[in-house]
């Protein structure tokens, strides 16, 4: 009998309790459950932009596509994408739209990314704690500009923890994508070693835009079309989240083919 199976038959993955082993199979099938919708999921911060991209998938012809999305606006000035199981994905948006509005009600000031992305990992975190609650099967990549610190970009799992990252993935593909963006960031670095910034700090509007789609086509080992792409953006110039429109996504597509 294999230690899954018994690990059933003795009732460990059924609720949230500790196996002998000290795992929680309820949160470890949520990270499998963020990979169950097939979509792969790039976070980039550059030096004064930051941008979320995802693969948009129509599952039905006759859908209209632009009522299917993974990308949400939180607040005017920060955004998500969110990879897993879309009602997870709606439910907890609709929390954090709730955390920032009471937040912003409160203080009269908008809710930083930081303080959000905590807010939404405590909850997260709480679902890990009760019998009557299941982790949620979604991982969001957040992101917003925060006036002291500039671009900002948190990536928030079922467990609750969140951190903050020069560049991150989720989904399927997360550790081909997390492997391609090491090399590529670790490639930037040695092109200036004297440069005692971090190295997210290089990367001009385009560049990062570029370096997420690049991603993407790397990993899935495809050239992607503009409508196959969903890209949020924040940054200095215009520190409001906003979708980039398809024709922007397509010259950025062509850009990045001829400098390859």
């Amino acid at each position: 009998m294999s230690s899954s199976t018994r690990a059933g038959s003795a009732g460990y993955d059924m609720s949230i309790i500790f196996s002998p082993q000290g795992k929680l199979y309820q949160v470890e099938y949520a990270f499998k459950a963020i990979k169950s919708g097939g979509l792969t999921s790039i976070g980039v911060c550059g030096k004064d932009t930051v941008v979320v991209a995802t693969q948009k998938k129509i599952p039905d012809k006759l859908i209209d596509p632009k009522s299917i999305t993974s990308i949400y606006k939180i607040t005017d000035y920060v955004g998500c994408v969110q990879t897993g199981i879309v009602p997870d994905s709606k439910s907890q948006v609709s929390k954090a739209i709730e955390i920032a509005a009471s937040f912003h009600n409160k203080f009269g000031y908008h809710i930083p990314p930081n303080v959000l992305a905590k807010r939404i990992a405590d909850l997260a975190q709480l679902n890990t704690q009760h019998a009557s609650a299941r982790p949620l099967g979604v991982c969001m990549i957040l992101i917003g500009i925060d006036e002291e610190l500039g671009p900002q970009l948190f990536k928030i799992d079922p467990a609750g923890v969140f951190c903050g990252y020069k560049a991150c993935s989720a989904g399927e593909k997360e550790q081909e994508a997390t492997n391609f963006l090491e090399k590529k960031f670790k490639s930037i670095s040695s092109k200036d070693s004297n440069n005692n910034n971090n190295n997210n700090s290089k990367l001009s509007r385009d560049e990062t835009i570029q370096l997420a789609i690049s991603t993407l086509q790397n990993v899935l080992g495809a050239d992607l079309k503009a409508s196959d792409i969903e890209i949020g953006i924040c940054s200095t110039d215009n520190i409001k989240f906003t979708l980039l429109p398809e024709d922007e996504i397509d010259t950025q597509l062509t850009k990045l083919a001829e400098r390859d």
